[in-house]
């Protein structure tokens, strides 16, 4: 007869599981789950008061032919009942057994699922596979043994072929982390899995910016505790546990868990490093490491030391003195906040100055007939260094408005003034090819030979002694504002202005030349320009002439140049006025926006007689001056503008002083060349 459980006649200990084991106790509590509570009774019917109330670790009973041990009952009809409820986890695919020589009935939350009720002399089998729901389930086993042998046996397992269960395990609950700044360890606990087919447990860990890394390693862990030791960067790190099934099935992560590190990291080493030899110097770059505060540089004459701390720096690069032609060994490391040190970067140099210097800058010209010279800003950096010690310039020269490398020619600097030797930056070209383009470019050479990149071009056209050709399709366009002088644009490409002469044709045909005539220019056409003082009917000869940027243009009496006689408009009044005005000061504007005129009155006798002013205008078509304003002007008033005038006109006005008796005791007359520039 064989027994899964033990008794005692006047008190029954039960035995509870717990991780596989069992434990005693008390018969009158209550069995702890997955442990099964049997009651025994002393009938077929389950009836009555139970003989016995234990705490059974399985089903596996072999009775006989007498009673069960521990207790005292008839040697047939009597009955046992087993019950438990448990929580099954995620639930999922089970497998229930039943082996029995009477009769047993298997239930599940009050639902029949196996039903062997029949008085047999052989053990009769049966299994039924079912699926559970997640969550706790009660299952209750009722066996009899009516006559002969009894035996009763029953299990429920799950079943963990991946391909029947497809349930994966409930997360894992109660996670917590303590992380210990002395052992620089996280010990992490979670509640245990309920699952039936738990097969273990597997820890994750992340930053918050990156993906979830196993850190428990390849085995599962089989208790819920475990001890990481996160890297001690200071970063703060997330961590889940997933319960694992049997059927490999993981679950999804436990709510996360933090855990902050103390920061015993130093940076990476840093990546990238090179050294630049520079004459006397050596300039060493590198990458930026990310939590890097500032750089240790350290040098040595052999690569095994000893190294000297040179400096730190918080940049990425650092220049330091260094022996000429001569290995230096360099590494660098970084340094956090906390003072944690990195690993080294290495790097050595031998001290060979292969590097050019830097280009010249702000190039300039002054073009001259004979002669250009070309000026420009030293390179920056050390250069004054390099110039000090023999380092010069190189001035290139080629054809054309582009610095062709191909065709370019150095250009021998001329000795007066300043010359290409000067660390001030000039060259005097004497051997330039004239009235053509040419470009110049600059390069400063240090003294080991080392050539910079050219500069930035710089087009100059060359001076030269020629006066520009004649200018053609002048016209003179006689106009009420004076004479409008227009022409066709030159196609020599050096001209800076265009100059008008005026003249006097002699009685003898030639042209006395009075020299260069008052113009004004306007801004809507570069190629007319608005001649001449007041239209009063005068003829004169004009001359228009080129003017390039060395000073070159054609006398007007040049027989090439186009001569053009013209005679102006005569906007004369008819009506002669006799200035009478000696009451003060005055004048009028004629190149502001409006004609104005403004006055004193300073003579106290005779304008204490002025009551008042009148203005009036020339108007030609009625051929007299008329009033431009109602009335006259007060006593007081001392300017005036004509709000009315349009530009492109000459008009006449005069200004009188008048009495109260209507008496004009001072008149002024003037006129303004209203201009409407082109």
């Amino acid at each position: 007869m064989t027994r899964t459980r033990v008794g005692a006649p006047a008190l029954t200990a039960a035995l509870v599981t717990a991780g596989g084991l069992l434990t005693a106790t008390p018969a009158s509590a209550a069995c702890a789950s997955p442990v099964w509570t049997a009651q025994y009774f002393g009938n077929a019917t389950f009836s009555g008061t139970p003989k016995l109330t234990a705490c059974d670790s399985a089903i596996a009973e072999n009775y006989g032919s007498g009673d069960p041990a521990g207790v005292t009952l008839p040697n047939d009809n009597f009955s046992v009942r087993w019950s438990l409820t448990r929580d099954f986890g995620s639930g999922g695919p089970f497998r229930l057994s039943a082996a029995t020589q009477d009769g047993m009935r298997v239930y599940i939350d009050g639902e029949r699922k196996i039903d062997l009720w029949k008085n047999v002399s052989t053990t009769t089998r049966k299994t039924v596979d079912l699926t559970l729901s997640a969550g706790k389930h009660t299952i209750r086993v009722d066996y009899v043994a009516w006559t002969g042998v009894a035996n009763a046996a029953f299990t429920y397992t799950p079943r963990t072929e991946a391909t029947v269960d497809t349930v994966k395990p409930l997360a894992p609950t109660g996670l917590t982390a303590a992380y210990d700044k002395a052992t620089a360890k996280t010990t992490l606990r979670w509640a245990a899995n309920k699952e039936v087919d738990l097969a273990g447990y597997r820890v994750y860990r992340r930053l918050s910016a990156t993906s979830w890394a196993k850190v428990s390693g390849s085995s599962l862990l089989t208790s819920p505790s475990f001890v990481d030791a996160p890297p001690a960067t200071g970063q703060t790190f997330l961590y889940e546990v997933r319960a694992v099934d049997k059927a490999g099935r993981e679950s999804t992560g436990s709510p996360d868990v933090i855990a902050t590190t103390v920061d015993r990291t130093g940076p990476a080493a840093p990546t990238s490093l090179t050294v630049v030899s520079d004459a006397w110097w050596a300039t060493l770059n590198w990458q930026a490491v990310g939590d890097a505060a500032k750089y240790e540089v350290y040098a040595a004459s052999a690569a095994t030391g000893p190294f000297e701390l040179l400096g730190t720096t918080t940049k990425t690069s650092y220049q330091t003195g260094a022996p000429v032609n001569a290995n230096q060994y360099y590494r660098i490391r970084g340094v956090d906040a906390l003072g944690n040190t990195g690993a080294y970067a290495a790097v050595a140099g031998d001290g060979v100055d292969r590097t050019p210097p830097g280009s010249p800058t702000g190039l300039n010209s002054v073009a001259r007939p004979g002669y250009t010279a070309v000026y420009w800003t030293a390179p920056g950096g050390r250069w004054f260094e390099d110039f000090d010690n023999g380092g010069h310039y190189r001035v290139y020269r080629s054809p054309g408005k582009t610095f062709d490398p191909a065709a370019r020619t150095e250009v021998t600097c001329a000795e007066e003034g300043s010359n290409e030797a000067s660390n001030g930056g000039a060259c005097v070209d004497l051997d330039m090819p004239v009235n053509t383009y040419v470009t110049y470019a600059v390069t400063a050479v240090d003294p080991d030979g080392n050539e910079s990149a050219y500069s930035a071009p710089l087009v100059v056209r060359t001076g030269d002694t020629v006066a520009p050709g004649p200018v053609t399709g002048v016209k003179v366009t006689p106009r009420n504002d004076g004479m409008l002088v227009s022409w066709a644009a030159s196609p020599e490409d050096d001209i800076d202005e265009y100059v008008v002469w005026k003249g006097v044709r002699q009685d003898d045909g030639t042209v006395k030349w009075l020299g260069p005539d008052t113009c004004w220019e306007g801004t809507s056409n570069p190629l007319a320009i608005l001649c001449g003082n007041l239209p009063d009917g005068e003829t004169h000869v004009y001359a228009m002439m080129a003017k390039d940027h060395w000073g070159n243009t054609l006398h007007p009496s040049d027989p090439k140049v186009t001569v053009i006689e013209a005679t102006e408009l005569d906007v004369s009044p008819s009506v002669p006025v006799t200035r009478d005005w000696s009451l003060g000061s005055l004048g009028h504007n004629r190149t502001a926006t409006r004609p104005s005129v403004d006055w004193q009155c300073t003579d106290t006798a005779r304008c204490a007689t002025v009551t008042g002013y009148r203005v009036s205008r020339w108007n030609p078509a009625t051929k007299a001056y008329e009033p431009q304003h109602g009335g006259l002007l007060p006593a007081d008033a001392r300017t005036w503008e004509d709000a009315t005038a349009t530009k492109g006109n000459t008009y006449f006005y005069t200004l009188e002083a008048v009495t109260a008796e209507g008496a004009v005791v001072g008149t002024y007359p003037w006129h303004t060349v209203f201009l409407d520039r082109v």
